[in-house]
């Protein structure tokens, strides 16, 4: 039992004691963008990746420094995992226009359904934790509503409470499903980046297939198959292709 405790106690040393360097190392991030030594500032930042830890505020701020080198590619890269963490932060959503608006790519997005809109827009509404802090939130009310409807002696409580409960419950089962497809979108590695300047997209995972068309830096791509180091890709207007693994970075 001893042992164990002393294990327990190791590895939270260990555990603090790696933060507390992540945290130190990324201030010494923030102090070389500070001074403009944007690169100096992406070696702390990646450094910090490269130990484990991740964070919006460290995806946002590499970001920033790599839009500050010209590497529009890394930079829409970062943003795009920042939100990841905060699909509603206002700076890391403006910043992300801002980069995009470098592109050379303007593709037309093909118009979707309105209800296919509407459940991505719910779906995209919090982060994984927040949905999980909605569904924590939504449980606790439903312990309250059965609390009083079986501690309660009164029929109009009772009966208030019986339907507030199917309600929640209902509501709950909802946001669940929210939870599952959020983290399923956040965990899936179906999206990438273009980080080359240019892209020549094939028609086969071949390097002598003809030709398809070709993209630049900074275009955000759907993923849909991979055979060995090519990627099938999907553009928002509906062209596919193949690339390599080595044009792009998966966000």
């Amino acid at each position: 039992m001893k042992k164990l405790i002393l294990i327990f106690l190791l590895i939270n040393v260990i555990r603090l004691y790696a933060e507390g360097e992540a945290q130190r190392i990324m201030e010494k991030g923030n102090s070389f963008y500070q001074n403009n030594q944007f690169e100096q500032a992406i070696d702390a930042y990646e450094k910090v990746l490269q130990n484990g830890y991740e964070s919006k505020s460290l995806y946002y701020n590499l970001g920033n420094a790599y839009f500050r080198t010209g590497k529009i590619g890394y930079s829409i890269l970062n943003y795009e995992k920042a939100l990841k963490f905060d699909p509603n932060d206002e700076d890391i959503n403006y910043n992300l226009k801002i980069a995009d608006a470098h592109t050379l790519d303007k593709i037309e997005t093909l118009p979707k359904l309105f209800f296919v809109s509407w459940w991505e827009t719910f779906v995209n509404l919090f982060s994984i934790n927040g949905w999980l802090m909605v569904l924590y939130f939504i449980f606790l009310l439903v312990l309250i509503t059965a609390t009083i409807y079986f501690l309660s002696r009164k029929a109009y409580l009772q009966r208030w409470s019986f339907l507030s409960g199917i309600a929640l419950v209902l509501l709950f089962a909802v946001s669940l499903l929210f939870y599952i497809l959020k983290f399923k979108q956040d965990t899936s590695q179906n999206y990438a980046v273009v980080i080359e300047s240019s892209v020549t997209v094939k028609t086969s995972p071949d390097d002598q297939s003809n030709d398809a068309f070709i993209i630049h830096e900074g275009l955000k791509l759907k993923l849909s198959d991979q055979i060995g180091n090519w990627f099938k890709i999907q553009l928002v207007d509906g062209k596919v292709g193949w690339l390599q693994e080595s044009n792009i970075k998966i966000i």
